[in-house]
């Protein structure tokens, strides 16, 4: 069961400035905004090594909360903290199963968390179609499909298509394999009785303990505003399917990220990256800090109602 008290790594002040959210829970915050433009988008090992010591042991069995998309592959970090056998359950909007690029980063922390042996399997859950590129395929994970030891329910979806790739049978999908193309048909949620469905999932979880990460840019923009993209999730479909998890399964951990920040950071490559990376219009746009805040904080309180007791 996870604890009350939740943690805040605090990389861009995009949570501290909740007070309702703060006042609400005790809440251990740990201030890493010196190291937030290192570890923005992408860290070194450098980095990761010295954020690893700088996040103390112990908060492994509470709600933490990470601060931008941008900074989702700290979940990668927090992961690495379980020996047990664990599923994770991420929600998101984009796949970040990138197996191009050794660097660890919000687009590639999937593939490197599926590296360890004890993460017995990943249900990846609201990935968009607009996210759902030739890129985005050509360059994912696609050995994880094996198995099944990763599933893939986009909210709503189109089919997408890979080249010269082989993919593997799962569960999730149906395929239609050509000479040099095979077309990817996802299985959405949008059409599916959501309690009925994730009872049937989380009934073929190999393990009784699972790690929960939502990164809120898989929600709609009404419930959620952030600096990358937006999903089409409604969020009673969310909080929907962690009660089932919380009735059926042993919540070992959790982390939310996707509340906004203004994008900052460090050396000239990572800024030039950053700015062909993220979205050129986003929902938050012209919205006061104030504002974007409150709408967040409203979503991060729903989330812990639903699996804080």
């Amino acid at each position: 069961m996870l604890e009350k008290k939740i943690r805040i790594l605090d990389f861009d002040n995009s949570v501290k400035a909740q007070k309702a959210l703060l006042s609400g829970y005790e809440a251990e915050v740990i201030d890493l905004t010196d190291l937030g433009p290192k570890v923005r988008f992408w860290m070194s090992r450098d980095a990761r090594g010295e954020l690893s010591r700088r996040i103390p042991n112990g908060g492994e069995g509470r709600v933490t909360f990470l601060g931008s998309g941008d900074f989702h592959h700290v979940t990668e970090l927090l992961l690495s903290r379980f020996d047990e056998p664990v599923s994770l359950i991420d929600f998101d909007f984009h796949q970040d199963w990138d197996a191009t690029s050794s660097l660890l980063h919000c687009g590639s922390w999937v593939s490197k968390a599926m590296e360890r042996q004890n993460i017995r399997k990943c249900l990846m859950l609201g990935p968009s179609s607009k996210d759902f590129s030739f890129f985005s395929l050509q360059a994912g994970d696609l050995r994880l499909l094996k198995d099944d030891r990763l599933e893939i329910y986009p909210y709503s979806s189109r089919a997408g298509a890979v080249f010269f790739r082989a993919v593997p049978a799962n569960i999730s999908i149906r395929k239609k394999e050509g000479v040099f193309l095979t077309r990817i048909y996802w299985n959405e949620l949008k059409s599916k009785n959501i309690k009925e469905f994730f009872i049937h999932l989380i009934s073929r979880l190999p393990t009784a303990k699972v790690y929960i990460t939502i990164d809120k840019d898989c929600l709609e923009a009404e419930t959620s505003l952030t600096n990358w993209d937006q999903g089409d999730m409604p969020l009673g479909c969310l909080l929907e399917i962690l009660k089932v998890i919380k009735d059926n399964r042993e919540i070992v951990g959790m982390d939310i990220t996707g509340d906004y920040s203004p994008v900052r950071t460090d050396g000239a490559l990572k800024k030039a990256v950053l700015r062909l990376n993220h979205p050129r219009s986003i929902k938050a746009a012209g919205l006061s800090a104030p504002s974007i805040a409150a709408a967040n904080e409203i979503t991060n309180l729903k989330i812990l109602e639903s699996v804080i007791a």
